[in-house]
């Protein structure tokens, strides 16, 4: 059968704006019962297209959990098939932990959890969706379960859920998980990409056989079965597809650019190191010099002291009532050599 690719964004946000889906989608992805989901407006206009990749949708949650109490969680769902700056996502949360709006009346933020649907893979990671909860700790590193959880501590740090989705490929193909449904490969294989219609990016070709007799199941895929048919829909998808190639382009050309420029800027940074290599001998060469003007100074001055005590012998040897001769013979010089010393 043929459905919607909900990687795109008005896809997604026409699917999540079911309530059932979400909360079916949600707690698939949380591993607890959404009990009720309320879609909540954000700071971030997704109106703003030409300086945002990243969409967002915020909900309020009402998740019940394994002990069967029900607990308000705030839910930031961030969805991207571009890479992204990390200060991005950062930015966002941000939001979140300053808006008055998402505090309890007793004056804390309410629990948060961040779901990141990539479209891009995080390093070496293989696992398709990774889970990322916060313990508390003693000074010994032991983990406190005493009083935990607590409003005070859950206001103050977030749990995330990262989805990889170009790791989703053949998530139905795995084992069944021991003692629990595999809910949330069958919601995620719906976003996997290696099923996109070789002719049109926007349309994805799956089994439904995989899906039948799940009642929650069949429900998503009518309707990303109905957004394959809408024509609206389908001119949305065109838009979405020309705005993330510009911003593609864009980014590319950044890319590039910030490569050259680092690029300039370690050659820059080479010249000025072997600039200052150069530097550094042309100073260790001029001290050798001066070294050696410094040595031939001396030298010079040794060579006049000892021509001067070679005149004052001379002239010992020769007031002593000595020859010229006798003196050459006595001093090993030539008489040329004594003449030019008392010149």
């Amino acid at each position: 059968m043929t459905i919607a690719n909900p990687v795109y964004d008005i896809v997604f946000k026409y699917l999540m704006e079911d309530d059932r889906i979400a909360r079916t989608i949600l707690s698939a992805l949380l591993k607890m019962e959404v009990v009720d989901v309320k879609m909540r407006p954000h700071e971030y206009s997704d109106d703003n297209r030409d300086t945002l990749s990243v969409y967002r949708i915020d909900f309020g949650a009402t998740i019940r959990d394994n002990d069967g109490k029900e607990k308000l969680t705030l839910i930031e769902l961030q969805k991207t098939w571009l890479e992204t700056e990390t200060l991005r996502f950062r930015q966002y949360l941000g939001v979140h932990y300053s808006n008055p709006k998402n505090m309890t009346d007793s004056g804390h933020a309410l629990p948060m959890v961040a779901v990141y649907l990539l479209g891009h893979k995080v390093g070496d990671i293989e696992e398709p969706v990774l889970y990322v909860n916060h313990q508390s700790y003693d000074h010994e590193g032991n983990i406190v379960t005493k009083g935990i959880p607590n409003s005070f501590v859950d206001s103050l740090n977030h749990d995330s859920i990262i989805v990889q989705i170009p790791r989703l490929h053949s998530l139905l193909s795995r084992p069944a998980r021991p003692g629990g449904s595999n809910r949330l490969d069958m919601v995620l294989s719906l976003f996997d990409q290696t099923n996109r219609d070789e002719n049109d990016s926007r349309l994805l070709k799956i089994d439904g056989s995989l899906y039948a007799n799940d009642t929650e199941m069949e429900r998503i895929l009518h309707r990303l079965t109905m957004a394959a048919a809408d024509a609206e829909m389908r001119h949305k998808m065109n838009v979405e597809d020309e705005y993330f190639s510009i911003i593609e382009k864009r980014d590319t050309e950044i890319l590039m650019r910030d490569h050259q420029i680092a690029e300039q800027k370690a050659q820059l940074t080479e010249q000025k190191a072997q600039l200052t290599e150069q530097k550094a001998q042309l100073t260790e060469q001029k001290a050798q010099l001066t070294e050696q003007k410094a040595q031939l100074t001396e030298q010079k001055a040794q060579l006049t002291e000892q021509r001067h005590l070679l005149r004052m012998t001379i002239k010992l040897l020769l007031d002593s009532g000595q020859s010229i001769e006798q003196v050459a013979k006595r001093t090993e010089l030539s008489i040329e050599d004594i003449k030019q010393l008392l010149s």
